[in-house]
């Protein structure tokens, strides 16, 4: 018999660290390889870890709810004749994946999210460890001293659930809350580099945040899940990052509307699944991003990077959680292409099979608004890409039409958020009203879902 340790895997690009949710196995219990062990939360997505051996459950090493990093032990089994695992795809827990040296240290590392980006963190204490991405972040949005947290990880490594633990307490230990006794160091300099590729957080005051809610007689108390805090993050790393713009048009899309009707039936009888306006409004964004490429880009702190593949995000809600797979080269794939892909992944989504790779590469997001009967919104930019899209609800409005007649017509608003770093308004209207002459141009003369 031979004791082997299952390892956090790393779930995703730039997964540094994940959550177990809830344990699928007890000590004792009998596994084959590539059974599921745990259910965990990452940044990214929820997945399970799978067994790398066949054997007997010995130990669980962690409980549900606790962060582990990325290649750290969950749990340890018993194996016949010790046979060797595939290679694992993550580091030893030892060295966690895309962590950060403190400030001073002379290795480069990749902040941004954004393959080729090196930034620079903002100067931090350092306590003889290295801090992860998420520890970094969380430390500047809030202005945690790190020199003073007490880690509670391996070798007492700091890890994003003591910060957040210590920002749900509103006790932060900031640079000037330290005791009178230890009198405050100098933070060692950050290695010399060009101002631009300082992040945005190391030029912004640190904000404090609000005290806790108190709850009263009868409120209900919903702990915050690991995908919940994980959106939270993200919307709050885009919105305090990026200077947001907005932008609306007006379509006619009654020659649409028809359209699709006259094909629906059929088309739901041939091909197995429905042909919805959203797959017609997704591959006209994709054309027109095609023809305004800037409108595909990336803010990556001293450069913009344009993408040359048109992947396009989509949201997908669930009762508790919003997840936004990608459809990989929309401008390559028909309509009937679309709403297939369309189909599949919200299906993916509610089912709890999608996979990690199907949420990666997105580059621009298009959100379904309308489904929900919204005629106006704002969206929050899918962090780090530079626009999205919101596709309101179609309705029968009355207008005004060449010669002064006034008729009854189908009428869409594209709402359009911005990162005003990488776009302007110029570019962002052309974009907008290449979209709209698109989609005002679709009839059964002209378009095939083919």
């Amino acid at each position: 018999m031979a004791t082997e340790q299952i390892k956090m895997p790393q779930l995703g690009e730039s997964v540094t660290e994940g959550t177990i949710e809830r344990w699928l196995v007890k000590p004792g219990d009998t596994v084959e390889k590539y059974d599921a062990l745990a259910e965990v939360n990452t940044d990214k997505v929820t997945a399970e870890i799978p067994s790398s051996f066949s054997g007997t459950i010995k130990e669980l090493l962690a409980g549900e709810g606790e962060t582990l990093e990325v290649g750290a032990p969950v749990c340890t089994i018993e194996t016949e004749g010790g046979g060797e695992a595939e290679p694992e795809a993550s580091p030893a827990a030892d060295e966690p994946a895309n962590e950060m040296p403190a400030a001073g240290s002379d290795k480069p590392e990749n902040l941004s999210g954004t393959k080729g980006t090196n930034i620079s963190p903002a100067p931090q204490k350092q306590t003889g460890g290295r801090y992860s991405p998420a520890v970094l972040r969380l430390s500047q949005e809030h202005g945690i001293d790190l020199s003073q947290v007490e880690g509670s990880g391996k070798g007492g490594r700091i890890t994003r659930k003591d910060l957040t633990s210590l920002i749900e307490s509103g006790n932060i230990p900031t640079e000037g809350s330290r005791p009178a006794a230890e009198p405050a160091k100098e933070a060692a300099p950050a290695p010399s580099q060009p101002a631009a590729s300082q992040p945005a957080a190391s030029s912004k005051p640190a904000e404090r945040p609000a005290p806790p809610a108190e709850t009263a007689a009868g409120d209900i108390e919903i702990p915050v899940t690991g995908v919940r805090r994980a959106i939270a993050n993200n919307m709050l790393r885009s919105v305090h990052e990026a200077p947001h713009a907005w932008t609306m048009v007006e379509v006619d899309v009654t020659n649409l509307v028809n359209y699709r009707d006259s094909l629906k039936t059929d088309f739901k009888k041939k091909e197995g699944f429905n042909l919805t306006y959203f797959a017609f409004f997704v591959k006209a964004v994709a054309q027109a991003l095609k023809e305004f490429p800037m409108m595909n880009s990336m803010w990556a702190g001293d450069k913009i990077i344009q993408k040359k593949a048109i992947n396009i995000s989509i949201a997908v809600a669930t009762e508790d959680a919003l997840f936004v797979p990608v459809i990989k080269d929309a401008d390559e794939k028909t309509v009937k292409g679309i709403a297939r892909e369309v189909n599949e992944l919200a299906s993916k989504v509610r089912s709890g099979k999608l996979k990690s790779d199907e949420m990666q590469g997105g580059t621009f997001t298009v959100n379904n608004t309308g489904s929900f009967g919204s005629v106006q919104s704002m969206g929050i930019i899918n962090y780090p890409q530079a626009a999205i899209l919101q596709v309101e609800s179609i309705v029968k409005r009355p207008v005004v039409m060449d010669g002064g007649m006034i008729a009854v017509r189908d009428m869409v608003n594209l709402c359009l958020s911005l990162d005003h770093r990488v776009l302007d308004g110029l570019v962002a209207g052309n974009f907008l009203a290449r979209v709209k002459e698109i989609l005002e141009s679709i009839s059964s003369e002209t378009t095939s879902v083919y």
